[in-house]
């Protein structure tokens, strides 16, 4: 069994990142284990940037956001020359077992260490919470939080103005927050990567709502559908004599993934930390440590890299009859 093991986070930061550090740091040295810190993630494996934590490297941060050990774009480690050196540097230490932090792109680079024959676990952790094999991932409870509560602020000046607005949420290529927060915000439409939209159809929807005695309108728009913020406001304002009203947008952005943690993020990431140390006793490596049923549970790698998790058909009819 490893007694010697590093933590890295990689990709985008999720709210709660730290929280998992942190109990993969404090799991460890219970035990009586060596702990390491990877420094700038995949970009510190390769530069060596590897540093032993104790207990106070790991304190005081549960309620921070962001990630302390940092995370950084690498192409070196898509190589396998990057990653030989990868190896060679964890190995250097005598580190035995490596936990990774991160969503989709982090966990296939996990999967392609642990086909060179390094122990690897996974924890699940992106805002976008299109990982498959973790029912919710790290962070997404906070920035739907922070997504929601920008809506209920917008509607209140939609209201004010009688104006339409279109609220932009993250996500990449999953619809997640933007569904889930535009169910929650009382949204006129969601637009959503899986759906096509139809840009006319949306206009008659606000116009039924104006219709209706409503003072304001409001579209909750994916990034990465085919209509987000900016081609829904290219349309519109294209085409507001013929529909008979303009629209305002607003782009959250990257503020959703800053901000002090939620109390569930923290215990999802303080129990997925737990979960990795205790699959590294089992000696169960090449897997990913999520929820499914309340129950933390771990997923073979092979089955999540290269894979993106699809939305509930169920929640997005819910939505459609909702708005």
């Amino acid at each position: 069994m490893a007694t010697r093991i590093a933590v890295l986070t990689s990709g985008g930061a999720a709210p709660g990142m730290n929280a998992a550090s942190r109990s993969v740091g404090r799991c460890g040295l219970s035990r009586g284990w060596v702990t390491y810190g990877v420094y700038s993630g995949f970009k510190g494996l390769i530069s060596g940037t590897i540093e032993q934590l104790t207990t106070r490297d790991v304190g005081g941060v549960i309620q921070r956001g962001g990630t302390l050990l940092g995370s950084a774009r690498c192409e070196e480690f898509k190589t396998v020359d990057g990653r030989e050196l990868a190896l060679r540097n964890l190995n250097q230490k005598g580190i035995e077992a490596l936990v990774v932090i991160g969503g989709n792109g982090s966990q296939t680079g996990s999967y392609e260490l642990n086909k060179m024959g390094f122990p690897v676990v996974g924890i699940a952790s992106t805002i976008d919470n299109d990982l498959v094999g973790s029912d919710i991932t790290i962070g997404v409870d906070t920035a739907l939080n922070i997504a929601l509560e920008a809506i209920d602020r917008l509607k209140v000046t939609a209201s004010s103005h009688q104006r339409a607005f279109i609220i932009e949420v993250m996500g990449r290529k999953c619809g997640y927050i933007a569904l889930m927060s535009g169910i929650a915000g009382g949204a006129e439409a969601i637009t959503l990567p899986e759906v096509k939209t139809d840009p006319e159809e949306l206009a008659v929807t606000l116009r039924a709502a104006y219709e209706h005695g409503k003072s304001h309108a409001l579209i909750v728009a994916a990034e990465g559908a085919e209509y987000n913020a900016a081609k829904l406001t290219e349309y519109f304002y294209a085409n507001k004599e013929r529909l008979g009203f303009s629209i305002r947008s607003t782009i959250l952005g990257h503020v959703q993934r800053g901000g002090t943690p939620s109390a569930y993020d923290r215990i999802l990431a303080s129990k997925f930390g737990l979960g990795a140390v205790e699959a590294i006793e089992r000696e169960e490596y090449g897997v990913l440590v999520g929820i499914k049923g309340n129950q933390v549970l771990t997923t073979p790698l092979e089955e999540i890299a290269g894979k993106t998790k699809q939305l509930d058909p169920a929640v997005i009819q819910l939505a459609k009859t909702l708005d």
